[in-house]
C-alpha cells in the first residue's frame, strides 16, 4: 500500500472509531501509533492540558516518549509546553544546539537517542487543549508533505477527546479532558502494578492491560480499574499477548 494509500486508511480509521463506543485512551495510544507509523518520527506522544492548565501525558507510542513528556512538563519548559502556550507548532532541527532554549528538557532527549522534534497543537472549539509531540532521531524538519499530516494527526486526536461519550455528558471542554485524564491516571496505576506483579517492563503490561481490553471489549480504564481494586485477578494477563501494531 501506497503512503497516501496508508493515510486515508488511517483516516478512515479513526473517523470509523469515532462515530462508535470507544475507549479514549486506546484512541490516543492508536494516534501516537500511526504516527510514528507514517511520519518521519521514531516515536509520538499526546500532552493534555488539566484543569489548571498543566500539561499531562494522555498517550505515547512507548515508555521512552512518556518518560520525556514527564520531565518536560515537570520544568515547564520544551517544545510541547510552548506549543501549547502559543498555539502555534514549535520544531528543534537540532536538539543538541538548543541546550540554552531547553536547559533541561534538550540535554534529556539527546540522551534518550533523539535529535529533533516537533510539537503540533491540538486544537478544539477555538483553543489549544494540548499537543502532538513528534521526536525523530536525526536533525533536520518534516518533509513539507507530513506537516498537515501531523497536524491532522493532532485535530483528530483533539476531537477524539471531546467526542467520547463519557466526556460528551459534561458540561463544558476542561470538564471532559479532566474525566480523560482521571481515567489515564487508573490506568498508569494499573499499568505499574501488573508489571511489578508480573515483573514484565511497564510497555508489557501495557501491552497486556490493552489487549485484554480488546479482547474482552472492554475500556481500558475499567479493567484497569477492576485490576486495581482486585476484582480482575493477575492471571487474566499472564497469557495475553502483546497487540500487533496494525491492531
Amino acid at each position: 500500500m501506497v503512503r497516501e494509500q496508508r493515510i486515508v486508511a488511517t483516516f478512515v480509521e479513526f473517523a470509523d472509531t469515532l462515530i462508535a463506543d470507544f475507549d479514549v485512551v486506546e484512541f490516543l495510544h492508536r494516534v501516537s501509533e500511526r504516527c510514528v507509523e507514517l511520519l518521519d518520527c521514531a516515536e509520538a506522544g499526546v500532552l493534555v492540558a488539566d484543569v489548571a492548565g498543566v500539561l499531562r501525558p494522555m498517550a505515547s507510542s512507548s515508555e521512552r516518549t512518556e518518560a520525556l513528556e514527564l520531565l518536560q512538563t515537570q520544568n515547564d519548559e520544551g517544545p510541547c509546553f510552548e506549543c501549547y502556550h502559543n498555539g502555534r507548532t514549535v520544531l528543534s532541527e537540532d536538539l543538541a544546539a538548543d541546550a540554552d532554549r531547553w536547559p533541561v528538557f534538550a540535554p534529556a532527549a539527546v540522551r534518550a537517542g533523539f535529535a529533533s522534534v516537533h510539537a503540533v497543537p491540538m486544537r478544539a472549539h477555538g483553543q489549544t487543549i494540548g499537543a502532538l509531540n513528534l521526536f525523530r532521531s536525526h536533525t533536520g524538519r518534516l518533509a513539507e508533505p507530513d506537516v498537515p499530516v501531523s497536524q491532522g494527526m493532532a485535530d483528530i486526536a483533539a476531537i477524539g477527546l471531546l467526542n467520547e461519550r463519557q466526556a460528551r455528558e459534561s458540561h463544558d471542554t476542561v470538564s471532559q479532558l479532566q474525566l480523560a485524564l482521571q481515567s489515564r491516571v487508573v490506568i498508569e496505576q494499573a499499568k505499574g502494578l501488573l508489571a511489578e506483579r508480573l515483573q514484565v517492563s511497564m510497555d508489557e503490561a501495557f501491552a497486556r492491560l490493552r489487549s485484554y481490553a480488546r479482547g474482552h471489549r472492554r475500556r481500558l480504564s475499567d479493567v484497569a480499574n477492576e485490576l486495581i481494586e482486585g476484582r480482575l485477578g493477575d492471571d487474566a494477563f499472564t497469557s495475553t499477548a502483546q497487540p500487533r501494531s496494525g491492531d
